[in-house]
C-alpha cells in the first residue's frame, strides 16, 4: 500500500494537536424505584467568596441547615450575611429523589447570566457536581451555545441513600468530586470510613479515583426514630454536626461520645410548641439520674419528630450501670473567613464538654429562592454503578510520540 506523502501526514497529525482527547471521569449511580427520598450531604467547594445565604440560595437549602450541617455557630451576628472564602469546602444537605430510576438530587434551578455556558455551570459554578451534558439532557438543550440570559436550569446533582446505612449502622453519604492528590486511602481516613467501604458502595473494581471522578462516602451518622407521619421523618445527622427541624424550634446533633441522636430546644426568636415532657417537669433534652443500690435511674426527655406543628416528646425512665456524664456536644466552629484546607474533612472531631445553657442560637431566616450568582454498595447493602462521562483532557505527549513514530516509518 503506497504510504501517503509525509507533508499530508504532517499536516493531519497537526490537526489532531490542535483537537481534544477524551477522557471520562466517573460517578456512583443508585438504582431505584418508587418516589421515597432520604437526606444526604453533597460536597461542595466554593467558586468565589459567596454570603451564606448565596450558597443557600444556590442550592435551594436553608441557609441555617447549610450552617449546621458543617458546625459553624449559628449564634453569630447575622451569620446568614457572612461572607465564605472561595475555595472553601462545605458540606451541603440535600434531599436526595428517585427520578428517572436513578437517585439524584433535582431541587436545584440556577438562572443564567451573559457570560453563562454549559460548561461553567457546571464545572464552575457547581465545581464539578454535574456535566455539562446533564445540565443539557435535563433541560432539554438542543443548542448549549445559545443559552437565554436569565433562563432557569434544573441542575441535576449526584447522590446516594442506600437505605441510610453503611454495614448495617446509620449512616449518611456525601457526594464528593475528586481532586488532584485524592486517594481512596486518605479519602477514608479523612471521613473515618474503610477503603473497603469506599470501594463497595462505589462499585470499585479497584482503588483507582482521577480528579473529577464523584463518589459516595458513607458518613457514620446518627438515625432518628420518628413515626412515618413526622414531617422530618428518617432525619439522619452525620457524627460531628448538627441538623435544625422542627421549624427552627429543635436542633439535633451527633457524636462525638457515641451514634446516640441528642435534641435539645434552639433558642429561636419564632413561636415554638411546648417542648416539656407531658406528666413531668422536664423540657426537652433534659436528664435526671437518681443513684440507687441496683445502679443509676435515668429519666430523659426525649425528642420524638415534628407533627401537625407540634414537637412530640417521650418520656423514658431505664435503670443503668452508673449514672451518665455531662453530655457531649461536637465542636462548633466559628464562621470561617479565611481558607483552611481540611478544616471540614473529620467528620468526627474530638470531644468536647457541653456548656451549661450551651443551646446553638438560631436566628430567624429568610426563605430561598433562585440563585443567580454574584459578579463572576454497603457490605451488607445495595452497591452502586460507576458511570463514565467525557471530559476533555489534552494528551499532546502522545501524539508527539506519535509523530516521531510515523516520521521514523515514512523514512524507513
Amino acid at each position: 500500500m503506497e504510504r501517503p506523502p509525509f507533508f499530508l501526514l504532517l499536516l493531519l497529525v497537526l490537526h489532531l494537536l490542535s483537537l481534544p482527547l477524551l477522557s471520562f471521569s466517573k460517578s456512583t449511580i443508585e438504582p431505584c424505584t418508587g418516589s421515597d427520598s432520604c437526606p444526604a450531604l453533597l460536597g461542595y467547594t466554593l467558586y468565589a467568596d459567596l454570603k451564606v445565604s448565596e450558597v443557600a440560595a444556590l442550592f435551594q437549602a436553608d441557609p441555617i441547615a447549610v450552617l449546621t450541617a458543617n458546625a459553624i455557630d449559628i449564634s453569630v451576628s447575622d451569620v446568614e450575611n457572612h461572607i465564605l472564602p472561595a475555595g472553601l469546602f462545605l458540606r451541603i444537605p440535600t434531599l436526595c429523589s428517585c427520578s428517572d430510576g436513578i437517585r439524584k438530587s433535582v431541587s436545584t434551578r440556577y438562572k443564567t447570566r451573559p457570560a453563562d455556558t454549559l460548561t461553567s455551570i457546571a464545572n464552575s459554578i457547581f465545581a464539578g457536581l454535574a456535566s455539562p451534558d446533564q445540565i443539557r439532557e435535563a433541560n432539554s438543550i438542543s443548542d448549549p451555545s445559545a443559552l437565554d440570559i436569565g433562563q432557569t436550569l434544573l441542575i441535576p446533582l449526584p447522590c446516594t441513600c442506600f437505605n441510610s446505612t453503611d454495614n448495617n449502622l446509620p449512616a449518611i453519604y456525601l457526594s464528593y468530586v475528586v481532586k488532584a492528590g485524592d486517594t481512596v486511602t486518605a479519602i477514608a481516613t479523612s471521613y473515618s470510613t474503610t477503603v473497603t467501604d469506599i470501594m463497595n458502595v462505589n462499585a470499585m473494581g479497584n482503588p483507582a479515583i482521577r480528579p473529577g471522578d464523584i463518589i459516595a462516602i458513607p458518613l457514620p451518622a446518627c438515625a432518628s426514630m420518628f413515626p412515618r407521619y413526622a414531617s422530618d421523618f428518617g432525619l439522619v445527622v452525620a457524627n460531628g454536626s448538627y441538623s435544625i427541624t422542627a421549624s427552627h424550634c429543635v436542633q439535633c446533633s451527633c457524636g462525638p461520645g457515641n451514634l446516640n441522636l441528642y435534641c435539645t430546644p434552639a433558642s429561636l426568636a419564632v413561636s415554638c410548641s411546648s417542648m416539656q415532657c407531658r406528666n413531668s417537669n422536664l423540657m426537652l433534652g433534659n436528664v435526671t439520674a437518681q443513684p440507687t443500690s441496683a445502679g443509676c435511674n435515668v429519666t430523659s426527655c426525649s425528642y420524638g419528630g415534628f407533627v401537625n406543628g407540634t414537637i412530640m416528646t417521650t418520656l423514658t425512665t431505664s435503670l443503668q450501670p452508673r449514672c451518665p456524664g455531662q453530655h457531649q456536644f461536637p465542636p462548633i466552629i466559628p464562621p470561617p473567613s479565611t481558607l483552611i484546607h481540611n478544616s471540614f474533612l473529620a467528620p468526627s472531631p474530638s470531644p468536647v464538654q457541653s456548656q451549661p445553657g450551651g443551646a446553638m442560637t438560631t436566628p430567624k431566616t429568610s426563605g430561598s429562592g433562585t440563585f443567580t450568582p454574584p459578579g463572576a454498595s454497603p457490605a451488607n447493602g445495595p452497591s452502586g454503578s460507576m458511570s463514565e462521562a467525557a471530559i476533555v483532557k489534552p494528551l499532546k505527549h502522545i501524539l508527539v510520540v506519535f509523530i516521531f513514530c510515523q516520521v521514523r516509518t515514512f523514512r524507513l
